[in-house]
C-alpha cells in the first residue's frame, strides 16, 4: 500500500505538469496559426485517446512526460518525410523565428507560472510554522551522526551562517548553506567558534533520512503516551509526567534523558517525575536500546505566522524562484565534482520524496517544486529539450540564417540520446540507492 500511495502521487504529479506544461506548447501554437496534430500526456504506446478538431488528444501508458506534434517542425518524431515537402502556411517552419520562439518557451512559461501560483497558494493558506533564531539561540541544538562529523555538539548555539543571520531553523540545513562551502558561527560553553561548512558536504544529505542525521533544536517535554506492558508503565508512569533527573542528575531536554539512559543500558536507574506539582522516585530496568517505553510531547512552541494576499505573492514567487537557483547552482557544482552525480534522482527518487503517506499540503509543495525543476530543466540548451529549440531559434533571430532542416535532425538525433543516457543514468542511481543504506 506504501509503495502504491507514492506511485499514485508521483503519477498524479507529473500528469499534471506534464499536461500543462504540453498546454502551454499548444495553446500559443494555436495562438499563431499553427497547425497541432497530437496532444499527449505520457509517451507511446497509446492508452485512450480522441480527436477533437485537427488535434488528436490521447494518454500514452509511459508516464514519464508527454509532447505535442506541431505541422513542420523537427521534433521527437522525426517525421523527415512532412519536412521534405513545401512549407504550408499553418506550419511551424513557416511562421516567424519570434513566434516560434514563444511556442517553445510556452510549455516552460505554465510551469514557472504554476509552481508560483502553488507556492502563493500555499503560503497563503498554511503561512509559515518554524524555529526561529532565536528559539536556536535560547535552547540550542541536537547535533546527530553528520551534524557531528563537521565539529557540533549538543547545546551548541548557531549564530549564523557565513557571517550572515538567518530566521529560521529550517535554513542551517537548506541548500543555500550546504552548497556554500563556508561556516557556522557558533557560541559552546560561553565562548564563540566557527565551524567549517566542508565542500561538497551536500553529497551526506542523499536522503530525507539523511536530513534527520544532522542537527535539531533541543526541546524541553513531558510524556505523552506509556507503552503497554513496558518497563514505564510497570513503575507508574502517567502520561503528563516529567522526568527531571536521571540518577540525581538534572535533565530539561529530551536529548538529555536519551543521552542519560544510552548510557545505563541494561542497568536499573533512579528517575525523579513531576507530576501535579510533586515530587516522585521511580526506580526502572533500562533496555538494551536505551529505552524504557514513553512517547514524548515537545513543549517547544514553533512560530505560526500568517500572510496576506500580497505578502504571499512576495513570499510565494521567492519560494518558487529560490527553487530553481539552488539547482542552477547545485548543477554547475556538478560540473566541477563538488556536487556527486550520484545525486540526480529519476522516477523512484521522485516518487520516494513524495513519500508513502497521502498529505496534500506536502503533495503541493512538492508539485511546485517539481514544476519549477522542469521549467529550469527544460531550459537548457540540449537538443531534443525546449532548450535547444529556444538556442537554435536565438540563433537564427540574431544572425538572421536559420539552421538547416538537416541539421536540426541531426542534433535533435544527437539530444534524444543524451535525453536517454541520462534517463538510464538517474534510474539506475534510483535502483542503487534501493539496495544502498
Amino acid at each position: 500500500m506504501d509503495t502504491l500511495i507514492m506511485v499514485a502521487q508521483l503519477l498524479l504529479g507529473l500528469s499534471i505538469l506534464v499536461g500543462l506544461h504540453e498546454l502551454g506548447h499548444l495553446l500559443t501554437a494555436k495562438m499563431f496559426g499553427m497547425r497541432v496534430e497530437k496532444f499527449s500526456i505520457g509517451f507511446p504506446p497509446k492508452i485512450i485517446g480522441f480527436q477533437w478538431g485537427e488535434t488528436e488528444y490521447s494518454i500514452g501508458a509511459i508516464p514519464l512526460g508527454g509532447f505535442v506534434k506541431i505541422s513542420g517542425m523537427v521534433d521527437e518524431s522525426m517525421d523527415t518525410e512532412q519536412m521534405s515537402s513545401e512549407p504550408q502556411p499553418w506550419e511551424f517552419r513557416s511562421k516567424p523565428a519570434w513566434q516560434r520562439l514563444i511556442v517553445m518557451l510556452g510549455g516552460i512559461i505554465v510551469n514557472v507560472v504554476t509552481g508560483i501560483i502553488i507556492f502563493v497558494v500555499l503560503v497563503y493558506q498554511n503561512g509559515e510554522t518554524y524555529f526561529s533564531r532565536d528559539q536556536v539561540l535560547e535552547h540550542g541544538i541536537v547535533a546527530y551522526e553528520i551534524g557531528q562529523q563537521i565539529g557540533f555538539q549538543d547545546g551548541d548555539k548557531i549564530l549564523d551562517i557565513n557571517g550572515e543571520t538567518y530566521r529560521s531553523l529550517s535554513e542551517l540545513s537548506g541548500g543555500e548553506a550546504l552548497l556554500s562551502s563556508g561556516y557556522y558561527t557558533i557560541e559552546r560553553n560561553g565562548e564563540t567558534m566557527q565551524i567549517a561548512i566542508p565542500r561538497g558536504f551536500i553529497n551526506s544529505f542523499s536522503n530525507e533520512q539523511a536530513m534527520s542525521s544532522f542537527i535539531n533544536i533541543r526541546f524541553p517535554f513531558d510524556i505523552r503516551e506509556v507503552a503497554p506492558g513496558s518497563v514505564a508503565e510497570q513503575i507508574g508512569i502517567q502520561t503528563d509526567d516529567k522526568i527531571t533527573a536521571v540518577n540525581g542528575e538534572s535533565i530539561f531536554y529530551f536529548d538529555e534523558l536519551q543521552k542519560a539512559l544510552a548510557e545505563v543500558k541494561e542497568q536499573e536507574v533512579n528517575l525523579t517525575i513531576e507530576r501535579d506539582g510533586a515530587t516522585l522516585e521511580k526506580t526502572a530496568m533500562v533496555s538494551s536500546e536505551g529505552t524504557i517505553g514513553i512517547a514524548v510531547n515537545s513543549l517547544l512552541e514553533p512560530v505560526v505566522r500568517k500572510y496576506g494576499i500580497a505578502e504571499s505573492l512576495t513570499k510565494g514567487t521567492e519560494r518558487a524562484f529560490g527553487v530553481v537557483i539552488i539547482n542552477a547552482k547545485a548543477l554547475g557544482r556538478m560540473f566541477t565534482g563538488e556536487v556527486s552525480a550520484k545525486n540526480v534522482s529519476g522516477p523512484i527518487g521522485m516518487a520516494k520524496i513524495y513519500g508513502n503517506q497521502w498529505d496534500w499540503v506536502k503533495f503541493w509543495s512538492i508539485t511546485g517544486l517539481i514544476s519549477m525543476i522542469l521549467a529550469f530543466m527544460n531550459l537548457l540548451p540540449i537538443p531534443a529539450l525546449d532548450g535547444g529549440h529556444v538556442m537554435f531559434l536565438l540563433y537564427e533571430m540574431i544572425s538572421g540564417r536559420a539552421p538547416s532542416d538537416k541539421f536540426l535532425e541531426n542534433a535533435q538525433k544527437v539530444g534524444m540520446v543524451v535525453l536517454l543516457a541520462l534517463m538510464v543514468f538517474a534510474i539506475g542511481n534510483d535502483i542503487l540507492k534501493l539496495f544502498t543504506p
